[in-house]
């Protein structure tokens, strides 16, 4: 009789040696326990993958770019590369505890970066204190029961510190916008817990007011509503652009409706790029693109090209950062030299490239280089390590097909 099988506590080896076949014939009670234990290895990787970023940004000496050079590799952007090297700092050096539940697979990255969060204010001792406690108490906790926990294990441990914070928390209140799929974006704001609870009440309160009669709304658009003419004020669908649109002549006349794109999001469909056109104090620009390569080659102009003019053209052309995985839009970044002026870079297009100042400065750091095709624009920076990574500027419009050659046969 063959031996039963726990398919809650598979091996790694036998977990990544299952076949497709063996699991669509596994029973429903077989499948949960490899979910289970797909959970439990990758949180083991997770652990590795930790131990290893701490490895190189303690080879590095802490730099403040080892998360340059690791974003690439781990396909995240910058901040959060940077916020991934911290938690792994942090789990070797003040939560090991914590770093063993996940050795175990008992502790996922997420929640050890929920922890992190939590034990950051706290000193050396005390974070090894929580670090404990926090690792008797993971049990089966979902990830908001979780952040409860470690809440209230840091204030428990320090409750003159938590005072001090929330008086410190206050200052960094702010907003922010997130670009999201689907010509979508999302408006976060970090306010007091009492202000933020407070303005949700007032929305909450005057988006029900408008249910009933022949309304359609749901609450959550009459909520997202109520709040835009809260900031804007009444009739805010008619306000004036204030944002960077690129749009194709036969999209602007409403023949297609692809190859539109909003600068720092991107594509957005035809017609909500058209309505954007059309608003009152929208303002247009000519754009002259290659009609084989459909890169940018100039902005029309009534005079002569004065240096503004020139750094738009390149930030036309670029829309973004040129660094592998930045999107900082190009109007918020510079427009570098990528031979330097001092060693007789001229000032033009084939010369310059966006940066935002983060990666503007990363070029002086030891063992970094940038290199800039002035015929193509491809940009390709190459890393401490030897590894390079290279950027290209998409093309406004997309290249027209190649004609058809006279010998081919006719298409029926």
């Amino acid at each position: 009789m063959a031996p039963k099988v726990d398919f809650g506590a598979l091996s790694p080896e036998w977990l990544f040696g299952l076949r497709e076949s063996t699991i669509e014939h596994l029973d429903p009670s077989q499948a949960v326990g490899v979910v289970i234990s797909a959970r439990r290895a990758i949180c083991r990787a997770q652990a590795i993958q930790a131990r290893a970023i701490a490895q190189v940004s303690r080879a590095r000496g802490g730099a403040r770019w080892v998360a340059d050079e690791l974003a690439p590799e781990l396909r995240l952007s910058r901040e959060t590369t940077a916020t991934r090297v911290a938690l792994a700092d942090a789990l070797v050096s003040r939560m090991p505890c914590l770093l063993a539940a996940m050795v175990e697979g008992e502790l996922d990255i997420e929640k050890a970066r929920q922890a992190f969060d939590g034990v950051a204010v706290l000193s050396d001792g005390l974070a090894r204190q929580a670090d404990e406690i926090l690792a008797d108490r993971i049990g089966e906790k979902n990830p908001s029961n979780w952040r409860k926990t470690v809440t209230r294990v840091v204030a428990s441990l320090d409750p003159e510190g938590q005072r001090a914070r929330a008086e410190a928390r206050r200052k960094q209140r702010r907003v922010e916008l997130h670009h999201e799929p689907d010509a979508m974006a999302s408006l976060w704001a970090y306010l007091p817990a009492e202000i933020a609870t407070a303005v949700y009440a007032r929305i909450d309160m005057l988006a029900r007011k408008l249910r009933g009669g022949d309304e359609v709304r749901t609450m959550d658009q009459l909520r997202a509503d109520v709040l835009a003419e809260l900031l804007l004020g009444k009739g805010w669908e008619g306000l004036a652009a204030q944002v960077f649109i690129h749009i194709p002549l036969d999209t602007a006349l409403g023949i297609r409706d692809d190859g539109c794109e909003l600068v720092g999001h991107g594509p957005i469909p035809g017609d909500l790029g058209r309505q954007i056109m059309n608003q009152p104090g929208s303002v247009w620009r000519k754009v002259l693109t290659d009609p084989v390569s459909g890169a940018v080659r100039d902005i029309g102009r009534k005079r002569y090209r004065p240096p503004a003019d020139l750094a738009e053209l390149v930030r036309v052309r670029d829309r973004t950062c040129r660094a592998p995985g930045c999107n900082r839009p190009a109007q918020r970044c510079d427009a570098d030299h990528c031979t330097a002026w001092s060693q007789n870079g001229d000032t033009c297009d084939h010369n310059l490239c966006c940066l935002c100042r983060h990666h503007h400065s990363l070029k002086d750091e030891l063992g970094w280089k940038f290199e800039f095709d002035p015929v193509t624009a491809d940009l390709t920076v190459t890393t401490p390590t030897g590894r390079t990574y290279s950027t290209r500027p998409e093309p406004l419009a997309d290249p027209p097909p190649p004609p058809k050659r006279a010998d081919e046969p006719p298409p029926f």
